[in-house]
């Protein structure tokens, strides 16, 4: 992978990116996703954000190699704290857990004035994304899942709008994700499949528990479990 040559999974989150937008990467590792975006038209500009020491680096040296320093950015500090306020209108964040990705953009609420577009890509806990969405006014435009490498992952697209538009059945789709239901590809089965498995295997496990905490945890999964088997079954 490379400026020229992403993978699957960062592809389809540049794929998402209007032309001509202004771009904030957080936790661009590499630079590859901007550079990238930059050299096929997608963006104007950038600012890309590491906390640590060792991607920050890497990602300035790839933005140095491609000759590219005069309209990206790459700037040291925590989530959305390396962008200033109305200086950026997309904002992607690929690669992290759903928990992280919420974390970031409730801490940099008020960096998303004049933002447009959110493109996120949670490796795990894409409901927990999905509700930070609802909870702060962000439309769901768009979902897409994938495999790549033996790993599942799943991209959202937000823009600012009505929150409770693409949920018919809300609690069981902020878990499934109400675009990825609607089209149920061969990647969508696969996953939650292994998920009810996981989930069965965790309730045989918990099959004699006493104490109230596993009890509560085997109950909320038999819950969930028949909830999603009654979904899918549709």
């Amino acid at each position: 992978m490379n400026e020229l040559q992403l993978s699957k999974r960062l592809q389809t989150v540049v794929s998402f990116i209007p032309k001509g937008s202004i771009l904030a990467d957080i936790g661009s590792d590499h630079a590859y996703l901007p550079c990238y975006a930059y050299l096929h038209g997608y963006i104007t500009k950038a600012v890309v954000g590491e906390v640590a020491d060792g991607p920050f680096r890497s990602a300035k040296q790839q933005v140095e190699k491609c000759g590219l320093s005069h309209v990206i950015s790459v700037r040291k500090g925590d989530g959305l704290q390396v962008v200033a306020s109305n200086e950026v209108d997309c904002v992607t964040i690929a690669g992290m857990g759903g928990t992280l990705i919420s974390n970031i953009l409730e801490a940099g609420k008020e960096k998303l004035t004049a933002v447009k577009r959110l493109i996120l890509q949670p490796n795990v806990g894409a409901h927990i994304v999905r509700k930070w969405l609802l909870e702060n006014g962000w439309e769901l435009m768009d979902e897409r899942i994938l495999e790549e490498d033996g790993q599942i992952y799943e991209v959202l697209v937000a823009e600012r709008g009505n929150p409770y538009r693409p949920y018919t059945q809300l609690h069981v789709e902020l878990l499934l994700g109400p675009f990825l239901l609607k089209e149920r590809n061969e990647v969508f089965e696969k996953k939650w499949a292994l998920e009810m498995n996981h989930w069965r295997d965790v309730i045989e496990q918990l099959k004699h528990a006493k104490k109230e905490e596993a009890m509560k945890k085997k109950h909320q999964l038999i819950e969930t479990l028949r909830m999603v088997e009654e979904v899918l079954k549709r």
